[in-house]
């Protein structure tokens, strides 16, 4: 294994030299493939295009990032940042590699979350309009280019988190592999018209299930919080170690996001405009309308206490789906509903 690692350090180090001035893209390309930008950017895109093709966005999203972070607390992966300075290999000749402000995160980085969540989370979409496609035309490349752009950009996602020493290339790779096969097998199997009740006890399951195996760990004499250390030892800043990469903020979103979902379906604004046929310019708006009110979610910040901030991402995260899905869609069809013409009787 330590000789995979050091081959990992040669092929980001190469990277580094190899792609020199080009940082800001591969920064670019790391934040499309944060599992946040699922919630926040993909899943109302989706959304207000189809609804499933939105739901099951967000669904497998929770449900791959909550198995992403029990793989990495059983996986004890290491992350390239922190381990050139801690296997002792680079002592007498240090590794000619550079941090970045995406580089310092908390968790273990086996396997890697931003190409398991997203590569499982994007399946959908890529089916979607694979099918779509089909329907349409019988040009045969046309009909492989979703599924090329959902490869090319997945294998974007892994370069670039071994470029800024997020991850080492088989950790990439077990995402990229866990991500496809559990976007392939969840996809068929999204829950849309189920009872409150379930996305409750989901959210209830899910926060129950990881506490759980983590104290069960901590039970066995497991130290979870090794990783959390040696990010905070090694970054080189210590503003590019972000609190919303520890491995609960992580839970504390799934679990919202859960509860969240079922709120939403079940809301009377939803109810009111789960049948409406929205037009391109209506669902324009609609995800215009969601971005906006994101801002003042964003601006709120989060608090310095970690068990505050734990209860406000959940509380967030509980909240955005029911911007999504029922209050933004209802305030469009309710202002667009009193713009329309009146029809006149013959």
């Amino acid at each position: 294994m330590e000789s995979a690692l050091s081959a990992g350090i040669a092929v980001a180090e190469t990277l580094q030299r190899q792609m020199l001035g080009t940082e800001s893209v591969w920064l670019w390309v790391t934040f499309l493939g944060d599992p946040k930008c699922l919630y926040i950017f993909y899943f109302p895109a989706a959304y207000y295009v189809s609804r499933r093709v939105g739901v099951a966005v967000l669904w497998i999203s929770l449900i791959t990032e909550w198995l992403n972070l029990v793989f990495k607390w059983i996986l004890f992966g290491d992350r390239p940042f922190w381990w050139v300075h801690e296997s002792g290999y680079y002592s007498q000749a240090p590794a000619q590699v550079h941090q970045f402000p995406s580089s310092c995160e908390t968790g273990p980085g086996s396997p890697s979350g931003h190409c398991m969540i997203t590569g499982a989370a994007l399946w959908p979409m890529m089916m979607a309009i694979s099918s779509q496609l089909a329907t349409r035309t019988r040009n045969q490349w046309v009909r492989v280019m979703p599924c090329l752009a959902y490869c090319t950009f997945l294998l974007a996602i892994g370069l670039s988190r071994v470029f800024i020493l997020a991850h080492f290339p088989h950790q990439v790779l077990a995402g990229l592999v866990a991500g496809a096969a559990l976007g392939w097998l969840m996809t068929p199997r999204v829950p849309v018209e189920r009872e409150l009740s379930f996305y409750g006890l989901t959210s209830l399951a899910l926060l129950l299930g990881a506490s759980l195996i983590y104290w069960s760990l901590l039970t066995l004499g497991l130290d979870l919080s090794w990783s959390i250390n040696l990010a905070s030892k090694w970054c080189e800043r210590p503003e590019w170690v972000h609190v919303d990469s520890r491995p609960f903020a992580a839970l504390s979103r799934v679990s919202g996001a859960s509860l969240g979902l079922g709120i939403a379906l079940h809301s009377p604004c939803y109810a009111q405009v789960r049948r409406a046929l929205l037009d391109n310019s209506q669902k324009l708006a609609c995800f215009a309308l969601a971005m906006v009110l994101l801002g003042p979610l964003e601006w709120l910040g989060h608090p310095p206490q970690i068990s505050l901030f734990y209860i406000f991402n959940f509380l967030k995260f509980t909240l955005w789906p029911c911007l999504v899905l029922a209050l933004v869609p209802w305030v469009v069809h309710m202002i667009s509903a009193q713009e329309a013409p009146p029809v006149r009787s013959s």
